[in-house]
């Protein structure tokens, strides 16, 4: 499991550090205060290779640009301190044969995904034949095309992708399939929204493959390549659990060797493209895939995940463990990005989760009814007396902001009869 990562002169703010707890770790904050950074970090820290572009330090004089990180090796805890080499343009990795963190995988917002298998990406281990090198892919690192069309770099086959491999397990009909089937359905939106694997079609005289379907609730069975934006996000993640999984147990037998007993998975914006029916379910129902997959109770999964779902913060409620869950919260104040582990507490609902310190919202209503509310308040608020006319201005604004059932009118009402500005 991965416990501490701090960041000294990289990334938004001079100094960061996070703790890890065991299960989940939300993190949240605005736009551009260095989330996706984080989980990129976190990803380079686990498996010593970069999903997108390398961390950029900071730089001035006297500046010694580090970080630092600590997780749960195979054989023994590993903590290491990272600097970067300013001649060299990288960042410093100790050699030998580098440590186990078990299974990592990386969902991306684009869409992209990225895997590190510790039975197919680490080190070649055969000191009777003189091999102890990386003689094998650092990571799987999938462009979104190649989740759907396969990973074939340098023309090795190292994924077949989404539409293959699903038409070939459905044609086989064993284990593979049937873990994609119910992968599916527990990630599906709802009981009236399952996603059911329908029967493969063709889709053009130009396009030979035998092409998977989802049967939908009006009737029909939809190719999966036009299926929408959330429902590709949602598929892409089910087969590459199902893929990574079969691969590592098909990949450890070969090698003769325990499969894995340790899973860490970073999410980039969890509920993006999801309905709210989605975002209420998402992250209970991948902990129930991965461990459904994984078969065994003494599988950890651990999970960092980014979100700016109030509706995702509201459905954890009755789930959220404080001894093994946590809340990071990236805020920027007085020009300075600050990262604060938040306190958990249940708010109910995500109107309530809107205007927490999460989110920051001053209303959960548009802006127009939160700057008429704010107008109302002043006025409601004033030791000097009221005129009509600004009575009438302001008691308009609401009216072409707030519907009639808003529960601001209670308040509203009461003061202008007190006021004797309305009858």
């Amino acid at each position: 499991m991965f416990e501490r990562l701090e960041l000294h002169h990289v990334g938004p703010a001079p100094e960061i550090a996070f703790d890890f707890t065991r299960r989940l770790n939300l993190i949240t904050g605005d736009n551009g205060v260095g989330k996706t950074f984080l989980l990129d970090v976190a990803w380079w820290a686990l498996t010593r290779s970069w999903a997108g572009h390398p961390a950029a330090p900071h730089r001035g004089q006297g500046l010694k640009p580090r970080i630092s990180f600590q997780f749960e090796g195979k054989k023994s805890p590993v903590n290491y301190s990272s600097e970067f080499d300013f001649k060299t343009q990288s960042w410093t990795l100790k050699g030998g044969r580098p440590p186990n963190p078990g299974m990592v995988l990386y969902a991306r917002v684009d869409g992209s995904f990225s895997v590190w298998d510790p039975a197919r990406n680490y080190w070649r281990n055969a000191p009777s034949l003189g091999v102890d090198a990386p003689d094998r892919p650092a990571a799987y690192l999938f462009a979104p095309q190649d989740v759907w069309n396969g990973l074939k770099p340098e023309g090795k086959f190292l994924c077949n992708g989404l539409i293959a491999d699903w038409a070939s397990w459905q044609g086989r009909g064993g284990e593979a399939y049937q873990q994609l089937r119910q992968a599916l359905l527990a990630l599906s939106a709802s009981d009236a929204e399952l996603l059911e694997p329908g029967e493969l079609t063709r889709i053009s005289l130009e396009d030979v493959r035998d092409m998977p379907t989802l049967r939908t609730g009006y009737g029909q069975e939809v190719p999966v390549v036009y299926a929408s934006a959330g429902v590709r996000r949602i598929i892409s993640l089910a087969y590459l659990l199902v893929w990574t999984w079969q691969e590592h147990l098909q990949a450890s037998r070969l090698l003769n060797q325990e499969p894995t007993r340790s899973i860490i998975f970073l999410i980039d914006e969890v509920e993006a493209h999801l309905h709210p029916r989605w975002q209420r379910t998402i992250l209970r129902s991948l902990l129930q895939v991965m461990s459904a997959l994984t078969s065994a109770g003494d599988v950890e999964v651990q999970v960092l995940a980014v979100t700016h779902s109030p509706l995702l913060l509201a459905s954890l409620e009755p789930l959220f463990d404080t001894s093994q869950d946590s809340l990071w919260n990236l805020n920027l104040q007085d020009g300075a990005v600050v990262l604060r582990k938040e306190p958990w507490q249940r708010r109910g609902d995500a109107n309530s989760w809107l205007v927490s310190d999460i989110f920051d919202l001053r209303e959960p209503r548009s802006l127009e009814a939160e700057q008429a509310i704010q107008r109302a308040e002043t006025l409601m608020e004033r030791v000097e007396p009221v005129s009509d006319p600004e009575f009438i201005q302001v008691r308009d604004a609401l009216r072409a902001s707030l519907p009639d059932v808003d529960p601001f009118w209670l308040r509203w009402r009461f003061w202008a009869r007190e006021a004797g500005l309305e009858q």
